[in-house]
């Protein structure tokens, strides 16, 4: 599996004067994954957590219902990228032939492939998990999420996803160039896992309607993000019952909708 960094001579210019030094740049690959010998999507990606990306993807996308339909995955390492290699039950196969689209992804493209605008905005799946938080656990995430995020320490190059349990600690955590990627690979980590929903997700990117979408697919009641979101994300949010939470910063943040999962709401 290649690495996820890659160290280079650099010229820094600082205050009139040129210096040279070394630094660490994040690895960036084509990724295909694969359904039964059909390749069905490609994306640009960090070359780490591959299976967790590839079924984080599968479900948030609906082509799987639940991660027991995942019967076998391989990573394979080829000359032009990688292949993630999945085999899955005949029924979600059935209807992935139906719909059958080949998705050539840039980092951070939501819709690619999608070949009408019917199937651009669809009604969301509604979320039956359910938490109650406070604003200090939010921030508590926050606080944590910077400590969490080492290829970003070396590289400053990635968008995390954390995965915090109600009181803010954070459990998981998945990075990639990719925000998309970052937030499949942390659903995928949820699933094998097992973990539970009894907490909240929390990004460093700004919270869109794919995102959105993702996270209501994969039944997580609140998300959270250091940006801003748009309007129409608020509104999916809304029809989810997802908790929108934005501009998460130190000593504040917005809450969009579902302010009823906040304790502090209560009193």
């Amino acid at each position: 599996m290649p690495d996820t960094t890659f160290t280079l001579s650099r010229k820094v210019w600082r205050q009139g004067r040129v210096s040279e030094d070394s630094d660490q740049v994040v690895e960036e690959s084509p990724v295909a994954l694969v359904y039964n010998g059909i390749s069905h999507a490609v994306m640009m990606a960090t070359p780490a957590d591959l299976a967790d990306l590839a079924l984080g993807f599968s479900l948030s996308e609906g082509i799987l219902a639940d991660a027991d339909q995942l019967i076998g995955l391989d990573v394979v390492a080829r000359d032009q990228g990688i292949e993630v290699i999945m085999e899955i039950n005949a029924e979600p196969f059935a209807a992935l032939k139906q719909r059958r689209r080949n998705l050539t992804g840039r980092t951070g493209c939501g819709l690619c492939g999608v070949e009408s605008l019917e199937q651009a905005i669809t009604p969301p799946r509604q979320v039956t998990a359910d938490v109650r938080l406070t604003h200090e656990a939010v921030q508590l995430g926050l606080q944590g999420l910077a400590r969490a995020q080492m290829l970003k320490t070396k590289t400053g190059g990635v968008h995390g996803a954390v995965w915090c349990d109600a009181a803010g600690s954070i459990r998981l955590v998945r990075e990639d160039v990719g925000r998309h990627n970052a937030l499949d690979k942390l659903l995928g980590a949820m699933v094998s896992g097992k973990e539970g929903r009894e907490g909240f997700v929390l990004l460093t990117s700004r919270l869109s309607y794919e995102m959105v979408a993702k996270a209501a697919a994969c039944n997580v009641p609140v998300l959270a993000a250091v940006s801003a979101p748009t309007a129409l994300a608020v509104k999916q949010a809304e029809a989810a019952q997802i908790t929108l939470v934005g501009f998460v910063q130190t000593g504040r943040q917005v809450i969009y909708n579902g302010e009823f999962r906040f304790q502090e709401a209560q009193d």
